[in-house]
């Protein structure tokens, strides 16, 4: 069984992703295990790439890594800085769920279709005919970008108001422009 340079790059992210997710299993301290969830955000984008889902990539890389560990440092002011101590049944049971989740994946990657193989079931079928009817449906040269903005509008309206959702969450919990906040940025200036 022959491997070709995709398939090592996939396995090589998946280890890394593995890696990472024992790091951030591991950690006591709340800031580095924030950094590494988005450490871990950017490598599912590389890995993304690789599966040539560019979309769900750039998806990935903006709000995993740069919106949701923007959201968890913002959360994290409200809390303590290390985490407490956990029982050692805890740490077995992360163990156990990551590894299930790793040997899942490297268990997945032999079906995964070759990059760019013409015949495999994303270029055939119904992404065929997306390919096919999206320039006579719609006026956008982009396929991509038609199926994001005709075919999936009301998906990506409502991941975007979901994204929004969230931000002004956490600004409620932070207490961003309340009386409270105004009135100690006013302390902080005296």
């Amino acid at each position: 069984m022959g491997f070709d340079l995709t398939q090592i790059l996939d396995y090589s992210l998946i280890a890394m992703l593995l890696a990472v997710g024992f790091a951030v299993v591991r950690m006591r301290n709340l800031f580095a295990a924030v950094m590494l969830t988005g450490v871990y955000s950017l490598l599912s984008a590389a890995w993304f790439v690789s599966l040539d889902a560019v979309d769900v990539a750039f998806t990935e890389a903006a709000v995993g890594a740069g919106i949701s560990t923007v959201l968890m440092l913002g959360a994290m002011l409200l809390t303590a800085r290390e985490a407490e101590p956990g029982g050692a049944t805890r740490h077995w049971m992360a163990l156990v769920m990551v590894t299930a989740a790793g040997a899942a994946l490297f268990f997945a990657i032999p079906d995964m279709p070759v990059y760019g193989d013409a015949m495999s079931i994303a270029n055939s079928y119904v992404g065929y005919e997306y390919m096919v009817q999206t320039p006579e449906d719609i006026a956008v040269p982009n396929v991509v970008t038609a199926v994001l903005s005709s075919y999936r509008g009301y998906d990506t309206m409502g991941e975007t108001t979901v994204i929004f959702t969230a931000a002004l969450s956490v600004m409620l919990l932070l207490g961003l422009g309340s009386k409270r906040s105004r009135k100690k940025d006013g302390e902080d200036k005296a």
